[in-house]
């Protein structure tokens, strides 16, 4: 009987995703990072997007904890940060079924998060192995065209950009993004002082990823 009640909770928890059609939010973890980095991104990319590409996101991103039954309001997760990140064996679970079930997380490391997240998403999925995009993948040409593939926003180590990926029944449920640092790019301009055509890379790449979420 708790499992029946446990998978009927599921289900509807499942179903939220059509009644918030396009909803996104920032994932809150625990470790020590800094999941809070670059409050202004998401508005910024939410507005760009409603603008630009025809959604109707809300303006304003809610924040939702991993192990939370609320993630599943979100067809559309945002995390971000530079240092460590430790996940719960609950979380793990939750956030799994949240992704098995039809959501999607796009994790941007601000600088310093590589090494913490890909250890966690080895938890998470312990039988597959992050994947590469070419640049002839779908994300990097639906609303805008980006031939060499993730646009570099910022400079660190002087390494490519780089975007990652988990797959499941043939669509992307995780997508890691790395030396790129786009949320950087669609913070505000005077937090970083990126010149306006920088800005409108990451902002336009940032839009390829709604567009393969909400209408794709």
């Amino acid at each position: 009987m708790r499992n029946f009640i446990r998978l009927l909770f599921f289900c509807i928890l499942v179903s939220s995703f059509s009644l918030k059609a396009q909803e996104v939010a920032i994932l809150k973890y625990q470790g020590g990072g800094d999941w809070y980095a670059n409050p202004t991104a998401l508005p910024n990319l939410i507005k760009f997007c409603n603008n630009n590409i025809g959604t109707t996101l809300s303006s304003k991103p809610e924040t939702v904890e991993v192990g939370s039954s609320s993630i599943f309001q979100y067809p559309f997760i945002h995390m971000t940060g530079h240092g460590n990140v430790v996940f719960s064996e609950e979380d793990i679970e939750n956030l799994r079924n949240y992704l098995l079930a039809g959501g999607f997380l796009h994790i941007d490391d601000n600088y310093g998060m590589k090494p913490y997240i890909t250890r966690e998403i080895k938890r998470l999925f312990p039988d597959s192995n992050l994947e590469e995009l070419g640049a002839d993948h779908p994300i990097f040409s639906n609303s805008y065209r980006f031939v060499q593939g993730l646009p570099k926003i910022h400079e660190h180590d002087g390494q490519r950009p780089q975007a990652f990926a988990i797959t499941f029944n043939n669509r992307i449920v995780l997508l890691f993004t790395s030396e790129s640092d786009l949320g950087d790019g669609w913070e505000d301009p005077t937090v970083h002082n990126d010149s306006a055509e920088i800005r409108e890379k990451a902002l336009k790449m940032g839009a390829n990823i709604i567009t393969y979420v909400f209408k794709s």
